[in-house]
Order: structure tokens, then C-alpha cells, then sequence
């Protein structure tokens, strides 16, 4: 059988959204890896989430930023950045509008001063959304994220912002065309936070620039996801896997459904697929 790829999503596809990772799906990874599949991420993380429970498991490579870095085995395909400009008039519009955010990059996560103190409550309410039902700190959700540093950086691919209203996000559409603007922890009116990165940056294509690199035919790809935001990625590959704790939106369009994470999703569908 020819060999194939996969490519996982991390939050809510390879770990529930208490970063828990089921042994059965490190198993499965392992499994198909032996059987001469790749594996694989393809998240929103920077490299500074990569924590080492998820980056000991030994993928083949790592997408990360939603396509704006592509790793294979060692080597660095595809690195792109907000410029020092970019990110300093992104941050000064911030501060002047009283929202609490942080800077996403390979070499850490930089903190606004007030995001621990401010972004509790969003935190907790995003846990309670994805119906976890404990308490949670941003220190927790974000165990290594880097306060008082220096916030005007030439490194970072995506920056995160709480949204006091809508509207907020609505605002920085209009003041950074260009640039691609996203949402998370919920849809329209009901989302909790904004986020700004470079335009033309998706997981789609950067799956694509991965795929051409290794001369891998699209029609031997899987991809696996949670999420709107992971609807390009399962679209662009040959068979798209919606986890059954996704959204209805990319449940909708998947070409399967498999179980959610903690009842071993991923598993399940290595299984159904004959990937392991």
C-alpha cells in the first residue's frame, strides 16, 4: 500500500481542551508511523505550545501558526513573520484600545501586562464552553507564556486578543485590511477572542507547499480536525475527519466522523482507515 500522510490538528483533535493526550492515540501514531505513514501536526500553536508530553511522541514534522512555519524531520520549509512594524503598530492599536493580548512565537508566548489577571474569566468561560465544568487559570492553560518582556518583536506569527465585544473584532477588521483576522472560543457575537496574522496564511496551504515538498499525491492524505478553522485543511486533503467533540460545521462537510478525543477518536479512525 502506498504510503500516506496525516496530518492532526493539536486542540481538540490530538488533545481535549485540557491538554490531556490519550495514551490510545499516542499508541496509534506510533502504529501507523511503523507501518510507513507519516504523522504530522498542523495547529494554530507556535512552537512555544509544542509542549513536551505532545513533541516527545516524535512526529515527522509540525505545521505550525495555522501555516505560517512548516517543519520536516529537521529541517525548516517554511518560516514567516509579522515585521518589527507590523507587530508594533498591531500592539501600540491594542493598547490603545485597552485590550489584553499575546504575542504567539516559535521562541514563546509574550503576555500583555494584565493578561493573567484579565484573561481569567475568559479563560474559565472557554473551559466551561467546551463543557469541562472545573476551574482553570491562564497559568494552567498557558504553563510557559513569558510576562513583562518586551512586546515590539520581529518574530511573531499570530497575535491573540481578548475581545471585550464584537465589535472589537469587527474594529480591527477595518483598521488591518490586508492582514487575515480570525476569531476563536465561539462564533460571531459569541466569540472570546480576536486574532491577527499575516493574509494568505492558512492550514490548507501550507499542507499543500508540504505535500509538493515531499511529493506526496494529495488523493494519499488525511486530515483530521475540530474546528472551522481546520475546515480548509480536511477540504484541500484526500479524506477529511471531523472528531465527534467538532463543531457542526466541519462535521457537516467531513467525509467522516469519528469519535471524540477522550473516547479515542483518533484511534478509531486510524483503525477504520487502515492506517495502523
Amino acid at each position: 500500500m502506498a504510503q500516506k500522510i496525516i496530518f492532526l490538528d493539536v486542540d481538540g483533535t490530538l488533545v481535549n481542551y485540557e491538554n490531556h493526550l490519550p495514551d490510545s492515540a499516542v499508541q496509534a501514531i506510533h502504529k501507523a508511523q511503523l507501518k510507513g505513514n507519516l504523522v504530522f501536526t498542523v495547529t494554530g500553536r507556535s512552537k512555544a505550545e509544542m509542549y513536551p508530553e505532545i513533541l516527545d511522541i516524535g512526529f515527522d514534522g509540525y505545521i505550525g501558526g495555522n501555516g505560517s512555519y512548516i517543519e520536516a524531520g529537521e529541517k525548516v520549509i517554511k518560516e514567516v513573520t509579522l515585521s518589527s512594524a507590523d507587530t508594533r503598530r498591531i500592539v501600540d492599536w491594542l493598547q490603545n484600545r485597552g485590550l489584553e493580548f499575546y504575542l504567539e512565537a516559535n521562541s514563546g508566548l509574550y503576555a500583555s501586562r494584565a493578561f493573567d489577571e484579565r484573561g481569567q474569566a475568559t479563560i474559565q468561560e472557554y473551559s466551561d464552553r467546551k463543557g469541562k465544568g472545573r476551574e482553570v487559570t491562564v497559568r494552567q492553560v498557558f504553563p510557559e507564556m513569558i510576562f513583562d518582556a518586551d512586546l515590539y518583536r520581529d518574530d511573531i506569527n499570530k497575535i491573540s486578543f481578548i475581545l471585550d465585544s464584537y465589535q472589537d473584532f469587527l474594529d480591527a477588521q477595518a483598521d488591518f485590511p490586508g492582514y487575515k483576522l480570525g476569531t476563536w472560543g465561539g462564533a460571531e457575537e459569541k466569540a472570546l477572542f480576536g486574532d491577527i496574522a499575516l493574509g494568505n496564511i492558512n492550514k490548507a496551504v501550507a499542507v499543500d507547499e508540504l505535500l509538493t515538498y515531499l511529493d506526496i499525491p494529495v488523493a494519499d492524505s488525511f486530515a483530521f480536525g475540530d474546528a472551522k478553522v481546520d475546515i480548509p485543511m480536511l477540504e484541500h486533503c484526500g479524506t477529511g475527519i471531523a472528531m465527534g467533540n467538532g463543531g457542526p460545521e466541519i462535521k457537516k462537510m467531513a467525509d467522516y466522523i469519528t469519535a471524540s478525543v477522550d473516547d479515542d477518536g483518533l484511534k478509531k479512525a486510524f483503525e477504520h482507515f487502515a492506517l495502523l
